[in-house]
């Protein structure tokens, strides 16, 4: 019998936010408690470490090159498979996605080109994209600028214009806060309208909407604990930024920092001295060299302030489906579509930094206890692409051929051996492209030859400057390699050691026998995030 699901996702959510994965910082009682019901899987990785091809991943059940969106600013086609659709067809699904969708670019859409934005300009929630009700939230109402960002941002602006200008506006880099740290900021709006808990009254109300015997399907998607560092002001005393202890992976001092990042390939250290601008995945501003240890312990304490008001957040939902009576025939799945740095190495924010502050997921799966799964710790490797024919198989339909992944393993001894992510630069000047292969507790990722000058479509939207190399080209030659039980922070990188070249070889084999082949035609870059 089908049952239903609920899929909650945060953006830009480290593994260790959580207390079930370790954490401390941030009280996470309810997703710890559908830990300890379900499955949690220990090595979930993405298939890629930026918001818009994480998301169409999830959507689509394909990877990168598949779906077509390979950065930030490529919107998914619209004709793309979802897997919202596919259960609405295929199983009578009623289906909903309320929270950040960024399917599409958003934040520099002033004229709501894309059908994302413009839905909430005509106040539309209707079909889109598969799912029969849809309302969007982004990390703030606005991106600083007109127009407002999703149906929050036009509700916030309607009701309650006077709390906008707490938000400040995402890529910036703008000093705030006690500290002066990036994009940190007292927000004065009361928690009942900031955006986590107007999403959960949201889904809330979808709920409530739907029949006792219909099955559904809703993705609840919060944005935070993404930058801005700017959650609700009067919620900031949970955690004292002052407290906050610096993260085992902080390796405490400059000298330390350079040291380590010297042994990593080339664009670490230059970010770090502010030689080559990380533009993917920092705001311009950032200079981690001068990013001082108080700024890193206010980061940290407002973003498990965050994580905390979305734990909560999770738990009025999950009321709501108990109290309609539907808890022993639903699915939850908890994750995120990549992680921060997070001051690992000293860095912060993300962009092509191959590690598992940015591609470990947390990953978590109660299953309906009608199901009778026995919760289980898996070692084995996931991905965002298994979560797809996972609700195929819970719906009761086959999946179809267009998904890549498999549903994903009830019990440890699944056989399972690796997971693949990709990360390629939409910058011409910077023109990375980077594989990863997860396998057997090992971290490889090949840099391919760079495309230094190689236009994307971005040149014709900010100018030809973007053609000009940003300081940092690889050969092909270069790579990361790193044993992720010994070295948890990655810190060694054994690429280039004599001894670890017959496994660095085999894994990079492994790694290209089971990408899946390009499509012969690259989707261009048509908005700037």
């Amino acid at each position: 019998m089908p049952r239903n699901i609920l899929l909650i996702t945060t953006d830009q959510q480290r593994y260790d936010a959580l207390g079930c994965n370790g954490g401390t910082l941030a009280r996470t009682p309810v997703v710890d408690e559908l830990s300890s019901k379900g499955l949690t899987f220990r090595r979930a990785y993405n298939q890629s470490t930026v918001c818009m091809p994480a998301r169409s991943t999830i959507l689509t059940g394909q990877y990168t090159r598949t779906h077509g969106v390979w950065a930030n600013g490529v919107p998914l086609p619209a004709d793309a498979p979802s897997v919202a659709g596919y259960l609405a067809q295929k199983a009578g699904y009623r289906t909903a996605l309320i929270g950040k969708a960024h399917f599409e670019p958003n934040h520099d859409d002033t004229a709501n080109e894309w059908e994302e934005n413009a839905r909430a300009v005509r106040g539309e929630t209707g079909p889109w994209r598969g799912f029969d009700h849809s309302l969007q939230a982004s990390h703030g109402p606005s991106a600083g600028f007109e127009p407002m960002l999703g149906h929050y941002g036009y509700w916030l602006a309607r009701e309650h214009p006077e709390y906008l200008a707490g938000f400040p506006a995402t890529m910036t880099g703008a000093p705030g806060g006690d500290t002066g740290a990036p994009e940190a900021r007292y927000n004065p709006i009361p928690r009942e309208l900031y955006h986590t808990d107007w999403l959960a009254d949201r889904a809330i109300d979808y709920l409530d909407g739907l029949g006792a015997d219909e099955h559904w399907f809703l993705w609840l998607s919060f944005p935070d604990p993404h930058h801005p560092f700017s959650p609700p002001g009067a919620e900031l005393d949970r955690v004292p930024w002052q407290d906050v202890e610096l993260p085992p992976e902080h390796p405490g001092s400059p000298e330390l920092i350079r040291k380590i990042l010297e042994r990593k390939p080339a664009h670490w250290l230059a970010f770090y001295e502010g030689r080559w601008r990380n533009q993917e995945g920092a705001p311009r501003s950032f200079l981690p060299a001068e990013f001082t240890d108080d700024q890193l312990r206010e980061v940290l304490a407002k973003t498990a302030v965050m994580n905390e008001l979305i734990d909560e957040a999770c738990g009025r939902v999950l009321d709501r489906v108990r109290g309609r009576g539907w808890e022993a025939d639903t699915d939850v799945f908890f994750t995120t579509d990549h992680g921060d740095l997070l001051g690992n190495c000293g860095l912060l924010f993300k962009g092509p930094f191959p590690t598992d502050a940015l591609m470990r997921l947390p990953f978590v799966w109660r299953p309906a206890p009608s199901a009778g799964v026995v919760p289980a710790e898996i070692a084995e490797p996931v991905g965002h692409l298994d979560l797809a024919p996972t609700f195929c198989q819970i719906a009761g339909v086959e999946p179809p051929d267009w998904m890549e992944g498999e549903p994903l393993p009830t019990a440890p001894g699944s056989g399972r051996e690796r997971v693949l992510s990709e990360y390629d630069s939409k910058v011409p000047g910077i023109a990375m492209h980077m594989r990863t292969i997860y396998r057997d507790g090992w971290l490889a990722t090949v840099y391919e030859p760079s495309t230094i000058g190689q236009p994307t479509g971005l040149e014709e939207l900010v100018g030809p400057g973007v053609l000009e190399s940003y300081g940092v080209e690889y050969d092909g030659t270069e790579g990361e390699l790193y044993n992720v039980e010994d070295d948890p922070h990655q810190w060694e990188n054994r690429w280039d050691e004599p001894s670890a070249r017959t496994l660095r070889d085999d894994l990079v084999r492994d790694l290209y026998d089971h990408l899946p082949e390009a499509g012969p035609h690259r989707l261009r870059v048509e908005a700037v995030s």
